[in-house]
């Protein structure tokens, strides 16, 4: 089968789901372009800024376009066939995801823009919002043990990884220079575009001619000193100025952003390829997991993310216009994601099996895909390769500075920890598990070391999910007091708890098995997702108990 018929079922059901339920859904939420939004009654040209609607759409899906929608989808057509990965990437991003994000944006707009965690507080009361506070940072930190890992991963490959490493530097080192520039020096932002945005593809060029490299030193592998290396970053970034660092790099990452689902969409429509790795593997992978609830958690923000909730609720909330133009912003912002999602999905389906490249990382079968399909338009693949695996690497840094910032958050508020000494005492207490996880050497039952990322990856998920569940959660209880339609998101909600829950229960009972054996030794991720069951049990109770209530309040 072709490619292109894969890609035209799936943007058509994009297009449908935004057309029909997405306009029945903004109808049952009541929204009105004439009522008052906090970005207008509380603008203060800083945190409160109206932004028109497509502008406002591009800023909130490079926020929440990361490396997940590529490297979950992969991973889930890998284990169980392309078909299953599919359509849980096109429905339950219609159905789960785009409703998730819609909600939560619309629910903040409802809060005078307040987070997804303070609207915890104010609808489930002070116990849950402590519990669910917990849960969002220890899943902040499953973000960055994940991304770190799959980043210092890309950085230590044979071929291209040194050449990846020296222009992520450079990289970096740009976006800093252009944000002295624009604050500094005041250069106006068409000028610094003209300047930097050509940079940005010279640095592409010249990374492959002077490759970055790490030896082992003392008897550390190179990706164990790359992963100290890329979490220093994450500790500066935490404290940096915004202007320094993480705006334009997000500007520019943006371009990347822009350009690779262009390429994609491009490419499936046009290049001409046929499908050739099988649509069903079975119901149970070769590592032994099972389609459910795995697959639900393997694909994590190319379907729903949790992660989106805190965007939608903390930076995008404050700059919307019109509260009609949540429909476009919340859940066409995740349909752009789910077309991510399909996109590096079909990086897989290309492949014959046994191919080689299904044996490598995610990154590379996503880097060779895209580089296949442009190919056939004359462009030279060993550039589209580093090009890609450069629009990866930066995907995550992304991720890396927002998952590491709202971790500080989220600590200082825990301990009411604040200043200078607070702000770096929180990013380091973040920082420090996520250490600890990506140094362990990990090796499986032939002897063979195992990236650390495989194995946190499910846990990752899981936890991403559950936030979503959760945030569900909190948006049904909303609903049901204001006297709207509250099973809109109670019925994802229930879904997306039972998958996960069960997901974590299956990741807890080899270890409690050991343990009641007699033979069991400490295992980081069976003790973290024993503690995040624990807190996500406790807030689901609490969510259940407040929804049991008869009568409502206005909002």
């Amino acid at each position: 089968m072709p490619l292109f018929v894969i890609a035209l079922a799936s943007c058509g059901l994009f297009l449908a789901g935004y057309l029909l339920y997405g306009r029945w859904l903004a109808r049952r939420f009541e929204l009105s372009p004439s009522r008052p939004t906090p970005a207008c009654e509380l603008n203060d040209g800083v945190d409160y800024v109206p932004a028109k609607a497509p502008f406002l759409l591009g800023q909130h899906f490079s926020a929440i376009a990361a490396a997940g929608p590529i490297v979950g989808p992969i991973l889930a057509g890998l284990w169980f066939g392309w078909l299953p990965a599919l359509l849980w990437i096109v429905f339950g991003a219609i159905f789960f995801g785009a409703v998730h994000d819609f909600s939560s944006l619309v629910g903040s707009v409802r809060h005078r823009a307040r987070s997804i965690v303070e609207i915890v507080r104010d609808q489930l009361g002070p116990k849950a919002h402590g519990l669910f506070m917990g849960f969002v940072w220890l899943s902040l930190l499953y973000v960055i043990i994940a991304f770190t890992d799959l980043t210092s991963g890309s950085f230590v490959e044979a071929t291209y990884g040194g050449g990846v490493a020296a222009s992520s530097a450079m990289y970096l080192a740009a976006a800093m220079a252009m944000g002295f520039s624009l604050y500094k020096l005041r250069l106006p932002l068409w000028l610094a575009t003209c300047v930097f945005l050509p940079l940005v593809g010279a640095i592409i060029w010249l990374g492959q001619s002077i490759p970055l490299t790490l030896p082992a030193l003392g008897g550390v592998r190179p990706q164990v000193l790359w992963n100290g290396i890329i979490l220093t970053y994450c500790l500066l970034a935490s404290i940096a100025p915004m202007w320094l660092l993480l705006q334009p790099r997000g500007y520019l990452g943006g371009f990347f952003l822009y350009v690779v689902l262009a390429a994609g969409v491009v490419g499936l429509f046009l290049g001409g390829e046929r499908i050739q790795y099988p649509a069903f593997l079975g119901w149970t992978s070769q590592r032994g997991l099972p389609l459910f609830p795995m697959l639900f958690v393997t694909i994590a923000c190319g379907a729903c993310s949790g992660f989106h909730g805190i965007v939608s609720s903390g930076t995008t909330s404050k700059q919307i216009s019109r509260e009609s133009d949540c429909r476009l912003v919340g859940y066409g912002g995740m349909l752009l994601e789910g077309l991510v999602a399909v996109i590096a999905l079909a990086t897989l389906m290309l492949l014959a099996p046994g191919d080689p490249t299904t044996a490598q990382s995610p990154d590379r079968i996503y880097a060779n895909g895209l580089s296949q399909f442009v190919a056939r338009f004359g462009v030279n693949r060993d550039f589209a390769r580093s090009f890609a695996l450069l629009a990866f690497a930066t995907f995550i840094y992304d991720t890396l500075d927002v998952a590491t910032r709202l971790g500080r958050y989220v600590f200082q508020e825990l301990t009411g920890w604040t200043g200078w000494w607070g702000r770096v005492g929180s990013t380091l207490c973040t920082l420090a598990l996520p250490a600890v996880c990506v140094s362990l050497t990990i090796r499986d039952a032939s002897g063979q070391i195992v990236p650390a990322w495989k194995v946190f990856w499910t846990i990752f998920g899981t936890s991403n999910q559950l936030l979503a569940a959760l945030t569900l959660l909190t948006i049904t209880v909303w609903l049901k007091r204001s006297r709207r339609p509250w099973w809109l998101t109670g019925i994802p909600a229930a879904f997306m708890v039972t998958m996960t829950l069960w997901s974590l229960v299956l990741t807890i009972k080899p270890w409690v098995s050991t343990l009641l054996q007699g033979r069991g030794a400490w295992d980081w991720i069976g003790v973290i997702a024993l503690v995040l069951l624990g807190l996500a049990v406790l807030v689901v109770r609490e969510a259940l108990v407040h929804l049991a209530r008869h009568g409502s309040r206005p909002e």
